[in-house]
């Protein structure tokens, strides 16, 4: 047998178209919360894969899980259904509003299946005419062409022009601004409850509930876009959950595979009549080995043990965070809901997140950014207290340099 290729971080600027700018190291073994790099550094990881991981690196029932299926059925295609995949929506259905299930592979799938879904439904309404869609400023709904015009940072869009028409953005947390361009002629409203990449800003309950009130008047559907908020993330299995808003579809991934790709929409009875055989597809979606990872990652994160367990996290996080500000008054705010956590900085540290977060990894810590004014942090959902502690400590220790 060849012995496999010699890789480094230049490896990376060789060989790889470069839409990233990944870290100076390369990871190469993870445990729980913490990873190790080729060099066998170690690092308390609190960015969850961009909250993908929520029950850590090689959890052993999740890996049992895909072992066994490995061994039974790897692949169909959509002319065929499986076991896992009708046992995951089943669970999907018994958790939520839901009456059915399209599975996926990214929260750019899902997205764009909500869409096209409001869409036809409105046509097959009688109203061609019934096809604008509502969105958000500083959204983020994914990086199809559909998705990213759906977005609202032209950032990820203006290269890519002309783009899909019929969207119109308005401010987040705005209702009288929402009410100005949702008529009659709108089809979706399509909302975050709490925008991850926009700067971890969390919707208003009076905002979101008068979203729903207007998508019903005009006859709009209200999507919620749940890819990063859905699966335990805040503390509950939905972030709609939280509000007393239910909406018409919601879409869900990141967090749903535990780190094997599956993205899923779901709505009632009533919309998924809308997509008839043939009207919508692909040919990853549904499959055995991602359904059989996610139907374990979901039932050991829907029970109350992991869901009320976010919460006592959030409560170590707030401390440790509030404790650095302290010392060092770097953070204007920190904000969102469960483990989906925004550190707002000060203006005096304006734009400097990304260099946070380069400094943190020195020190051994993985975090994110939410824009370049925001620290984020997306850790497992069981991330142990001890090494909240210690990557808390790390990250000080980051802090400590930008503020020397």
């Amino acid at each position: 047998m060849e012995q496999p290729i010699a890789v480094t971080r230049q490896s990376f600027d060789d060989w790889m178209i470069p839409v990233y700018a990944p870290a100076d190291f390369i990871l190469v073994r993870g445990e729980g919360s913490q990873v190790w790099d080729q060099q066998g550094k170690s690092y308390i990881d609190f960015a969850g894969g961009i909250a993908v991981n929520a029950l850590g690196h090689a959890h052993p029932q999740v890996l049992a899980a895909l072992v066994e299926q490995a061994g039974k059925l790897w692949h169909l295609g959509n002319g065929y259904t499986n076991e896992p995949v009708l046992r995951l929506a089943k669970q999907l259905i018994d958790a939520t509003f839901a009456d059915k299930v399209f599975f996926c592979n990214s929260g750019a799938e899902a997205n764009e299946a909500a869409l096209k879904l409001a869409r036809k439904y409105a046509l097959d309404s009688g109203n061609r005419e019934k096809n604008h869609i509502v969105a958000f400023n500083n959204a983020f709904h994914g990086r199809t062409l559909f998705t990213v015009s759906a977005g609202g940072q032209p950032k990820y869009s203006q290269d890519f022009a002309p783009l899909p028409g019929g969207i119109t953005h308005t401010p987040f947390n705005d209702l009288a601004a929402a009410a100005q361009v949702i008529n009659d002629r709108t089809c979706a409203v399509i909302v975050e409850p709490i925008q991850g990449e926009g700067g971890v800003v969390t919707a208003q309950p009076q905002f979101l509930q008068g979203l729903r009130e207007l998508c019903d008047r005009h006859g709009a559907l209200l999507i919620f876009d749940e890819v990063q908020t859905g699966v335990g993330r805040t503390g509950s299995l939905y972030a709609y959950m939280n509000y007393g808003v239910v909406p018409d579809v919601l879409t869900t991934a990141k967090a749903l595979g535990g780190g094997f790709p599956i993205g899923a929409m779901i709505t009632t009875d009533k919309l998924a009549k809308t997509l008839g055989v043939g009207t919508h597809g692909t040919t990853y979606g549904g499959n055995p080995l991602a359904a059989a990872v996610a139907g374990v990652v979901f039932s050991l994160i829907n029970t109350p043990e992991v869901l009320d367990g976010v919460k006592q996290r959030l409560e170590w996080f707030i401390a440790g965070l509030t404790e650095i500000n302290l010392q060092y008054p770097i953070f204007s705010e920190i904000r969102g809901a469960g483990l989906l956590i925004g550190c707002a900085l000060n203006p005096e540290y304006a734009g400097r997140a990304k260099q946070i977060t380069q400094l943190a990894n020195e020190e051994g810590v993985i975090a994110l950014i939410a824009g370049p004014d925001v620290v984020r942090f997306t850790p497992s959902l069981i991330i142990p207290e001890q090494d909240v502690k210690e990557g808390l400590a790390r990250f000080a220790r980051a802090v400590a340099r930008i503020c020397s």
